[in-house]
């Protein structure tokens, strides 16, 4: 057998011939599915057939010629059908890296730094194969790392105790995939694990989302083509990225609300602050020279490589309060706002703004110049991330108090406390399951982001549902059913003689809902939060047989369409509020997830959809109804479209006044 040897000294097996393909000339033949050029010098992949120094990457949904029969392969009898295979996703990326010595730190973790270039690796291949075009990252999500990477920590028995992560030696396993392009930029979905070899155990490390901004060779930026989701999770995904997006861009409207709200002298802590560290003690200032090793495929520094920087300076800072190794649990975004290239001064800077009970915030920043010093340094990217300290149980070690300087270090002392409100309130709100969060979670000026984002994201994760069967239909009304885990859902839908805009306008204004819904008895608006948001206290009718009447306390969010394709939505779940507590006259309901979606079917007709994940006190109306031993829900809907039709003229006339 001839044996290829490549440059560097590697050795290349043969592969077997594919026969001539029409129209392919030699060199398109021999052309890999996927090719991708090594980063970096010290990131073996964990086979040896790409070229030296280059990564494991399996592309998904590859664009290589029809793949040859193998010798002994058995051909498919003919009038048998062929297994259908599962849908790919054309931007799918997949990395797999072996953990080697190299990758780790001082105690055999992988490190965070090595991570975050993996990840941004996989990430930009994903979003270069959408584009078609170079691709620079623009941010990175919140990350929370739910495992470590580590030696196994053998008992004095010389057992592995089962507190301690997989060994070096494993593999981290990274599946990258573009969720949404909207006009310029597009969002990547990341998920991160590992993979004993030995046992074949798998486990989640971390989850992430990263915007991408398409540009061409001269740096303009490039209009994306639309992507079009195939399976249920991609639609779930896709019509969600428009929310975290949304998310995204009023974050800072968000901090700078809640410092406002909050007393200046709210701060200080409870414990003893006798032995206060100063935050000038942990400060850190370091320079990284840009060499070529560290740029990406068009030049600039890899952000993967400026965050692994920032992570570094960030870990020595929050060593320098606690005495410690600490352990990186959170990084609350990477903002990159410019580039930088070969040849920059990139001096990053870090300091403990604040530390609580078992945790302390650090905020890190990156500065750019080039050879002359006389040009003020550019700001290219910032980030804060929360460590911990752990003792050899593995608990959470308390930590010394920070005493902020005067001036900016107050004011960073501040900011540190409103993010880790924001956080708790995020993490818990966001980053929990649909059946996890409670049902009335109290709402306040802090979480009315995360409160409405939960909401929407909720009805659109309904809607993308794939398994919703036909339960009746009566004339235009049609009543669809989902049983999932605990929950009965129902959807019902008709077209309607109006524009989309317009019902949406109407349905939206839940005052007016009495109208047509007979089991509402009023509706007062309680706080209108914004223009998309607002807060109603709704009374109505029992669906079964009692004296008293059912209240809600329901925040209403309204969301224009994206997109062409993406409907009107208008989502309804309840939350709490210390001004309206349940009372005597009143049984409190709860909704965890209902509300419309109104598809353009024309420029005058719609298509509206109800959706209610049904709670206990509501199965029996809901059952009664599929059954079809009642009417009820066909004629309330019934009623609504008599209540849009009616209405569709007065709007219009009140719109034309206006």
């Amino acid at each position: 057998m001839t044996i290829f040897k490549e440059a560097g000294g590697g050795v290349r097996w043969p592969r077997p011939r594919a026969p001539r393909q029409p129209g392919l000339d030699a060199r398109a033949r021999c052309r890999p599915s996927a090719q991708v050029s090594g980063r970096f010098s010290s990131e073996p992949a964990i086979a040896s057939t790409p070229p030296a120094n280059a990564q494991l990457l399996l592309a998904e949904g590859s664009t290589s010629p029809p793949r040859a029969q193998e010798p002994g392969e058995r051909e498919e009898a003919p009038g048998t059908m062929a297994s259908p295979l599962p849908a790919r996703n054309p931007t799918e990326v997949q990395m797999s890296q072996l953990v080697l010595p190299c990758h780790t730190n001082h105690r055999n973790e992988l490190s965070t730094g090595q991570l975050l270039k993996w990840i941004d690796t996989a990430a930009c291949l994903s979003a270069e194969r959408h584009a078609g075009c170079p691709c620079v990252t623009a941010s990175m999500d919140d990350i929370y790392f739910e495992h470590t990477i580590s030696q196994p920590y053998l008992s004095p028995a010389g057992q592995r105790d089962g507190r301690s992560g997989v060994c070096v030696g494993q593999v981290v396993n990274i599946k990258a995939k573009v969720n949404r392009a909207f006009n310029s930029s597009m969002e990547v979905g990341i998920q991160v694990s590992y993979e004993d070899l030995c046992s074949g155990k798998h486990c989640s490390i971390c989850k992430a989302y990263a915007t991408f901004v398409a540009q061409s060779p001269s740096g303009s930026k490039v209009r994306l083509k639309p992507l079009t989701p195939q399976t249920e999770e991609e639609k779930i995904e896709y019509s969600i990225a428009a929310e975290r997006r949304r998310m995204r861009l009023v974050h800072k409207d968000t901090l700078k609300d809640l410092l406002t709200r909050s007393p200046p002298d709210t701060e200080l802590e409870t414990r003893d602050g006798s032995g206060a560290v100063p935050a000038e003690k942990t400060r850190v200032e370091s320079v990284e020279l840009v060499l070529p090793p560290h740029a990406n495929h068009q030049g600039n520094t890899f952000g993967g490589q400026i965050m692994a920087w920032m992570e570094n300076v960030a870990t020595i800072a929050a060593s320098r309060l606690c005495h410690a190794h600490p352990t990186l649990r959170a990084i609350e975004m990477f903002h990159f706002r410019g580039p930088s290239q070969v040849g920059d001064r990139l001096v990053l800077k870090a300091i403990v703004n604040n530390s609580f009970k078992n945790s302390m915030e650090v905020g890190v920043s990156a500065e750019a110049y080039g050879q002359e010093m006389s040009v003020s340094p550019r700001h290219i990217n910032s980030a804060f991330m929360t460590f911990e300290v752990l003792d050899q149980e593995g608990r959470p070690r308390t930590l010394p108090m920070v005493a902020p300087e005067p001036g900016d270090g107050e004011r960073r002392y501040r900011e540190a406390s409103a993010r880790k409100k924001i956080r708790l309130d995020r993490k818990y709100v966001v980053s929990c399951k649909q059946t996890e969060v409670p049902l009335s979670v109290p709402w306040d000026q802090s979480n009315k982001v995360y409160l409405s984002y939960n909401n929407v994201s909720a009805l659109k994760t309904l809607v993308a549902k794939a398994n919703w069967a036909l339960a009746r239909e009566k004339e235009k009304v049609r009543m669809y059913t989902l049983e999932e885990d605990k929950f009965l859902s129902f959807r019902i839908e008709m077209s309607v003689c109006i524009p989309a805009s317009q019902a949406f306008s109407l349905l939206s204004d839940l005052w007016r809902r009495h109208e047509w819904d007979s089991h509402y008895v009023s509706a007062e608006l309680v706080q209108k939060v914004d223009d998309d948001d607002m807060i109603y206290h709704v009374v109505s009718r029992m669906h079964r047989q009692e004296s008293k009447l059912q209240d809600f306390v329901i925040l209403a969010s309204r969301r224009k369409p994206c997109s062409k394709g993406d409907p009107y939505v208008v989502a309804f779940r309840s939350v709490t509020l210390p001004t309206h507590p349940p009372r005597a006259e009143y049984t409190r309901g709860e909704t965890l997830c209902s509300g419309f979606c109104i598809w353009p079917e024309s420029e005058e007709m719609s298509k509206v959809a109800y959706y209610n994940q049904a709670m206990p006190g509501y199965l029996n109306y809901v059952t009664t109804n599929v059954a079809g031993l009642s009417s009820d829900i066909c004629a309330t809907f019934e009623a609504c479209e008599k209540f849009l039709l009616k209405n569709k003229e007065d709007l219009i006339s009140q719109l034309q006044d206006f």
